[in-house]
């Protein structure tokens, strides 16, 4: 009887030393999961981290290679090897032939754009300023709106410059169609001018060292005072400064303050002579409209496309300016003191800058209205400079 109770307590005992090894053994399991998954969520959450930042770095300098390449992975690219495609352009000529093209194959030459409307009868002043840029190392594009561009090849530089042609085409209507983001994103700056423009005091050079050393996203060359067109108060020249912000102005209808945080008394220029920095001709290109080709309105919203505070990333360069002639050329008589007029079929004669003034009013209003109808529907957007002046009031507040 003993013998068979010891026998039992054997069994008893190697069952529990067997069961609690047993234990043991899923106990050092269950750690040894935990660490593999501990280290496998280590792992993806530092991959995730980099992708996150790596995304980041490229939308910040390369934002429209983001793009494209989120569009590798979609639709009508897949029939390509990634490696193969190249997803910008950029308006260098390139020759059919050359002693040298293997060398100058991957060599970009220039960093930076300027793009004119022209027409013959502005030939010596658009002359002059091409020269200008020429000697600075940009690339030139020239938008034909008259149709004429043989009379241009006695100029030593035309061979140089690419011309486009299209009759009676606004500067807008040109940039739209032929300044496409990805087209021009190799140029560090675009200079999109209007053609009356004298440079006589203008350099190039110097201009993009302040825009880059003051962080302008957006800039102009301030207006001589002597100019015959002047518009806005903010883009006359300053005598004593380099460059400026804003304005300060208490006469006629608009009045400029330390108040006033918006258009155009800061964060403004004129439509005439913008430079736009690479990103923030993503955005203005966006911005400017298919079918409203005169750009009425535009120049108010250019401050959203400044790459944040349009107070500080918006300017005028007061040292490097220009001189606005006023030349109306599209639709007129090419000199600034005289009409153009037509005669239709059956009807009396129309003056043609009285119908252009009234195509621009009311394209300035249909803008107005697909702005406010646009901020409306999108229910995500909130305006940046809303909260911007808010927080500005509330710190106004607290000081006094």
């Amino acid at each position: 009887m003993k013998t068979f109770q010891s026998w039992n307590a054997l069994v008893k005992k190697r069952t529990a030393l067997f069961e609690g090894g047993n234990c043991g053994f899923k106990m050092n399991q269950l750690r040894f999961m935990g660490v593999i998954c501990t280290v496998m969520l280590f792992i993806v959450y530092r991959t995730t981290n980099y992708q996150y930042l790596k995304t980041e770095m490229e939308t910040k300098f390369h934002p429209f290679e983001t793009v494209k390449n989120y569009r590798l992975h979609h639709g009508k690219l897949r029939g390509l090897p990634r490696g193969i495609m190249q997803a910008r352009s950029d308006l260098e000529l390139r020759p059919l032939w050359s002693s040298n093209s293997q060398s100058r194959a991957s060599v970009m030459t220039n960093k930076n754009l300027l793009a004119m409307p022209v027409g013959i009868k502005q030939k010596y002043n658009v002359d002059d300023v091409v020269k200008k840029f020429l000697a600075a190392n940009f690339s030139i594009i020239l938008f034909h709106y008259d149709g004429n561009v043989d009379r241009w090849r006695d100029i030593g530089w035309c061979e140089k410059a690419i011309h486009i042609v299209a009759d009676n085409q606004t500067k807008w209507w040109f940039a739209k169609r032929f300044l496409h983001p990805d087209i021009v994103s190799f140029y560090d700056y675009i200079f999109l001018w209007d053609e009356d423009l004298g440079v006589e005091y203008f350099d190039p050079v110097r201009y993009l060292r302040i825009v880059k050393s003051e962080g302008l996203e957006i800039s102009q060359p301030a207006l001589d005072p002597n100019s015959t067109e002047i518009h806005h108060r903010i883009t006359i020249r300053a005598r004593k400064k380099r460059f400026h912000r804003r304005v300060y102005d208490l006469r006629g209808k608009t009045k400029c303050s330390n108040a006033s945080e918006g258009p155009p008394c800061t964060g403004f220029v004129e439509g005439m002579a913008p430079v736009f920095s690479r990103s923030a001709w993503y955005c203005a290109w966006h911005l400017i409209q298919n079918d409203l080709v005169h750009g009425w309105g535009v120049d108010m919203k250019l401050g959203y496309c400044a790459q944040g505070d349009r107070s500080k990333k918006v300017g005028v360069v007061d040292s490097e300016y220009i001189v606005h002639k006023g030349i109306q050329s599209l639709g007129g008589s090419g000199h600034p003191t005289m009409r153009t007029t037509v005669k239709r079929h059956g009807a009396s004669s129309f003056d043609l800058r009285t119908e252009i003034r009234r195509q621009s009013t009311w394209e300035h209003k249909a803008f107005k209205e697909r702005w406010n109808q646009a901020v409306e529907e999108d229910k995500d957007w909130a305006d940046p400079f809303l909260k911007h002046q808010r927080r500005s009031r509330q710190q106004n507040r607290q000081e006094d």
